[in-house]
């Protein structure tokens, strides 16, 4: 047990909290503590019952079975894994910036899905949100996915997309989830740098009052975000095992 608690708080900050959180509410679901059509996005029960709980807990439930606990573990691990790996690359020390791409990209997600007349999850949305960022921002580094497979970065987003398909899940959430990771990376990045465009998106100063910065510097994304070299995976290191994204083997930390 305490291996498992210290592996838990060296789990960054932010991504600790999202993934306790991803765990517990569909526990208490599973369990029927709370009633599972109390915890999904029904848009007509926001809008009309003012049950204005429901955009933050369909954020982290999921209804957990037979036929869905593979696909929820899946992407519980991609939670951990690139969520993990953007609070500590790219916004490494910089929380408020981490947590305001985190609240822009759930914002999108909200307001996509209120138009639908059926309920909704946002888990695999906002998680896949993250993925794109991060692959978008390590777009040349070279991934391993299954069965050996090695392709760019880039398109890390779009070969999950169909992975989740064919082991349950819906291509709506997966396209939302690329579509609003795209819209963000354009807007605070690709635009304004890249294209000498304006910056269209900053992070508040309530949120850096929040979480403060954890190391010198300016606030905010006045610059691009350091890349980290890319790494290049020795040859044959697949060792039969299969890779998730970045050239190390599923399990590892």
């Amino acid at each position: 047990m305490s291996d498992i608690g210290d592996w838990f708080k060296n789990i960054p900050f932010i991504t600790r909290y999202w993934f306790a959180a991803s765990i517990a509410v569909p526990l208490i679901g599973k369990l029927g503590l709370i009633s599972p059509m109390y915890l999904v996005l029904w848009p007509e029960a926001f809008f009309h019952k003012f049950q204005i709980w429901r955009p933050i807990s369909a954020t982290f439930y999921f209804p957990v079975g037979p036929g869905t606990g593979f696909l929820y573990l899946v992407n519980l691990y991609f939670l951990y894994q690139y969520s993990t790996r953007l609070e500590t690359g790219a916004f490494d020390g910089r929380p408020a910036d981490y947590m305001f791409m985190l609240l822009f990209n759930w914002i999108c997600i909200v307001v996509s899905f209120l138009s639908c007349t059926h309920y909704t999850l946002l888990m695999i949305p906002l998680i896949m949100s993250v993925l794109y960022v991060w692959a978008q921002l390590n777009r040349d580094m070279i991934v391993s996915f299954w069965f050996g497979t090695r392709f760019k970065a880039c398109y890390l987003p779009w070969v999950i997309l169909g992975f989740n398909y064919i082991i349950g899940g819906s291509i709506v959430n997966e396209l939302i989830g690329n579509l609003v990771g795209h819209l963000y990376f354009f807007l605070m990045f690709k635009y304004p740098m890249d294209l000498g465009g304006r910056s269209f998106l900053s992070t508040p100063q309530f949120l850096y009052q929040m979480f403060p910065n954890r190391r010198g510097g300016v606030s905010g994304f006045g610059v691009p975000p350091s890349r980290r070299p890319v790494p290049q995976e020795q040859p044959g290191g697949g060792g039969g095992r299969h890779n998730w994204g970045q050239g190390f083997r599923l399990g590892d930390d």
